[in-house]
């Protein structure tokens, strides 16, 4: 009867498709598209957005982070850290129920081995999950890894040394608990088929066509008027692969909600400042804020470079100071993203300062080029195609502070392999975080990560920099790591082994019958507290 009810709830789902719902029938249903597709619903393999999307509307983890992106409670209604910050102890809600599903208890709450077990499965190497790595900083040996339920109510973690982001980590969709029960009932069946805490419970999954989640009527959650969450009835997601499809379908209201833009209707739908055109803003809302991406373009700093030490780091500043970042986004990119006149660290994470980098000086620039003898000194800058109307762009400021620059265009696998071998002198690049803490950036100018064994594609080197970074691993103060981290920025910054180009913005159109969908940098779809109008 319950798979009979879930048919007819779908059918209902995929006839409503196409036309605007009716308020009388009380269905409130959140629909968008996902040209990308979606190939698994088991949070370990949650590796990027369209799947992170999906899991986190079916999954929860121990924490999360709210729109400040601070860590609050999930699961975990509080946790301790020991003093020399390797123990983390978390006391679990009792209120926290599993989905109701054939293949458990209906009812069942989730309890410390569950997390054990979801933890486990996630470093289990038969299983092969790309989320493996947010478990290297806990301890283990061939005998496993330290999590430990200490009684129902109370997990434990421990690890090798202190790392002060592993919290934050733990709010990742790989952390996601699942209860053991429907892994194996369901067994490889559990990816199409899945069983969490989240807000929202499967329903149906045509693949390739549409998946449906209905809400959970057991979900923990309250607003701060005490009302429960979420307040939608269901998800509907589609699966057009035609993006340019997808965007007439959302303008005609089918679709009510869009991320990103396509560079083929970007003109149709922004002014050169980034703002939604007249004709469209009674039926969308664009929605923008700081997404954690900073652009840029890498030098490689090699000890045997003919230039010098000073020289070569006059170069550098000189070309960081010749760019016109406002300008470069205002025609290239329509007005989407932030100047990058910081650090690496981005805008809306804590430790960025906009005053530490390079905003645009021409004259600054000739005086360096000049002082230090570099006219005519010709850099040669790889991209990929998609980046070539940047790297134009580039080519462009930097000849005008009497300096030369070749571009070379070349496919992205071929610029990876290179850039990690050291073998590009001049390239482009860019950072999403994996997780909301500016370690995730500043990891990239350690010594101890020198490509091609870790992501210092630069080769920079400064032993304060290091210094700053060890200690800033060892604090458990969130305030003193976070001046640290406002430091090394700053101080990186000086020795210009990047030019920070901007950060990226995040771009949400909306349909205006849609309240409460807002964004955060993590650009996390979270539809908790979405209503339809």
């Amino acid at each position: 009867m319950k798979k009979l009810l879930g048919f007819a709830f779908a059918l209902l789902l995929l006839a409503s498709c196409g036309k605007r719902e009716d308020p009388n029938e009380g269905l409130s249903i959140f629909k968008y598209n996902e040209s990308a597709g979606i190939l698994t619903l088991d949070p370990i393999y949650a590796k990027d957005l369209p799947h992170i999307w999906a899991c986190n509307q079916l999954f929860s983890s121990l924490v999360a982070f709210d729109e400040e992106m601070e860590v609050v409670p999930r699961v975990a209604h509080s946790w301790n850290i020991s003093d020399d910050g390797t123990l983390y102890t978390f006391h679990l809600r009792r209120d926290v129920r599993f989905h109701r599903d054939e293949a458990l208890e209906e009812g069942r709450c989730v309890n410390a081995h569950d997390v054990c077990y979801s933890f486990n499965r996630v470093v289990d190497k038969s299983l092969n999950s790309p989320g493996a790595w947010i478990f290297a900083p806990v301890a283990h040996d061939e005998n496993g890894y330290a999590f430990q339920a200490l009684d129902d109510s109370t997990f434990q973690v421990r690890l090798s040394q202190p790392f002060p982001p592993f919290l934050g980590i733990l709010s990742m969709t790989y952390a996601s608990i699942v209860p053991p029960e429907a892994v194996a009932y369901y067994g490889d069946a559990f990816r199409s088929h899945p069983v969490g805490t989240g807000p929202f419970h499967f329903q149906y999954w045509n693949e390739g066509v549409k998946l449906v989640m209905r809400r959970n009527p057991d979900y923990f959650e309250v607003d701060e008027a005490g009302e429960k969450l979420p307040y939608l009835d269901a998800v509907s997601i589609s699966f057009l692969i035609d993006r340019q499809v997808a965007f007439l379908e959302f303008v005609k209201g089918k679709f009510d909600f869009m991320s990103g833009i396509d560079a083929r209707y970007k003109d149709e739908l922004l002014t050169y400042d980034g703002e939604l055109r007249k004709k469209y803003e009674d039926k969308i809302e664009l929605i923008t804020g700081p997404y954690l991406n900073t652009e840029y373009i890498s030098f490689f700093i090699d000890p045997a470079d003919s230039l010098g030490v000073d020289r070569a780091r006059a170069l550098r500043q000189a070309v960081s100071l010749s760019i016109d970042r406002d300008k470069m986004l205002r025609y290239l990119r329509n007005g989407i993203g932030i100047a990058g006149i910081g650090g690496m660290i981005p805008a809306g994470l804590p430790g960025h300062c906009d005053s530490i980098g390079y905003g645009y000086d021409l004259k600054r620039a000739q005086r360096l080029v000049k002082d230090n003898r570099l006219e005519g000194y010709t850099l040669n800058l790889s991209t990929t195609a998609e980046y070539a109307d940047i790297g134009k762009f580039v080519q462009s400021q930097v000849e005008q502070v009497g300096l030369k620059c070749k571009m070379e265009v070349m496919p992205p696998a071929t610029l990876r392999s290179m850039r990690a071998n050291g073998s590009l002198s001049f390239f482009r690049a860019s950072w999403v975080a994996d997780y909301p803490d500016a370690e995730n950036y500043l990891s990239l100018f350690t010594t101890g990560n020198f490509s091609p064994a870790g992501p210092n594609y630069s080769h920079y080197s400064n032993p304060r920099f290091d210094e700053l970074y060890s200690r800033a691993m060892s604090s458990t103060d969130d305030d003193t790591r976070e001046r640290m981290y406002a430091e090394m920025d700053s101080l990186m910054m000086l020795d210009a082994p990047v030019v920070v180009l901007f950060y990226d913005e995040i771009l949400r159109f909306v349909n205006r019958r849609v309240e409460g969908l807002g964004t955060n940098p993590t650009n996390l779809l979270d539809l908790r507290k979405v209503r339809i109008r």
